[in-house]
């Protein structure tokens, strides 16, 4: 792949084949540490890799590049999902990967900004990313650096109160220089309590039903372009428009995305979110993204 500086790739690059192999190497990885989320890096898959190969202005070989754009990902426990996509990019060795949660690792279960050049936040704790993102949006208008900041949030996480409070301040402070992709998968791992008398722990349908959560956001005085989450061509769009629009309107991408995407056994399944895939699951997986053996994490 011919990499150029401002982070696009030349032509024929197939990013639904880098996607497969990104959803792979998150079961495996998981599989090989014991521990880890699938379901949510599975959802965000291609809009990870939409970004890192075509939209993101950045430079793997210098992380810390000034005129970088600044990519967050608030939803912290998919940070698999992350990992993979930046080790796909060149940030590191996909062999790397292999040390996923270990106590010495770079890749820690949770982004730690402190240990991997390239993360712009420490995430985890959930509805702190988009604070952090206005934070960094107003810091570059105020250096004069003409970037871009990205901030990823889950449907469930924006039940935090704190997301509403940095909605309302990046609209008070007109940052244009900010987008907010919301993935929607419409499941959470717990959700609301359920009426008396009914069973489980909570419904993880929908954690926004009944909510009209672009009404909302257009109150608020922001931008809102809704789009298929695992549509490439409508991914890099809505963010290149975004990146261009005029005026000091902040832009939200309501991504519309399926928990699980791209496996039979994961898609649309609450129990996925942070299950570990078994060994007959992780071959059944290999078949269906049709990888071979050679293509594996750990021994």
């Amino acid at each position: 792949m011919q990499l150029t500086n401002d982070g696009g790739l030349g032509p024929g690059v197939e990013l639904e084949r880098l996607a497969r192999r990104g959803r792979m190497l998150v079961v495996d990885t998981v599989a090989h540490s014991g521990a880890g989320h699938i379901g949510g890096p599975l959802s965000a898959m291609d809009l990870l890799i939409a970004l890192y190969f075509r939209v993101l202005r950045i430079r793997p070989d210098e992380p810390d590049w000034p005129e970088r754009d600044r990519f967050i990902l608030s939803k912290g426990h998919s940070a698999i999902g992350l990992y993979v996509a930046m080790a796909l990019r060149g940030y590191f060795p996909i062999e790397e990967l292999a040390t996923f949660d270990g106590g010495d690792s770079r890749l820690q279960g949770h982004p730690d900004m402190t240990r991997l050049p390239g993360l712009e936040a420490s995430t985890g704790s959930l509805g702190q990313g988009l604070a952090v993102g206005v934070g960094i949006a107003i810091g570059a208008r105020m250096r004069g650096l003409g970037v871009h900041t990205f901030v990823m949030l889950g449907d469930g996480e924006i039940q935090e109160g704190m997301v509403w409070e940095s909605v309302m301040v990046a609209a008070r402070y007109g940052l244009g220089n900010l987008t907010a992709i919301v993935d929607c998968n419409g499941l959470q791992q717990y959700g609301w309590p359920l009426a008396p008398g009914e069973e489980g722990r909570g419904d993880r349908r929908d954690p926004l039903a009944g909510t009209r959560l672009r009404d909302a956001l257009d109150a608020f005085g922001w931008r809102v372009l809704e789009i298929d989450g695992h549509d490439f061509d409508a991914i890099i769009e809505a963010c290149a428009d975004a990146r261009a629009a005029p005026g000091r309107q902040p832009t939200a991408i309501l991504a519309k995305t399926v928990k699980g995407r791209g496996l039979s056994f994961t898609e649309g399944r609450f129990e996925w979110h942070a299950r570990v895939a078994t060994a007959d699951e992780v071959a059944a997986a290999r078949l269906e993204l049709e990888f071979d053996d050679a293509e594996t994490v750990g021994p």
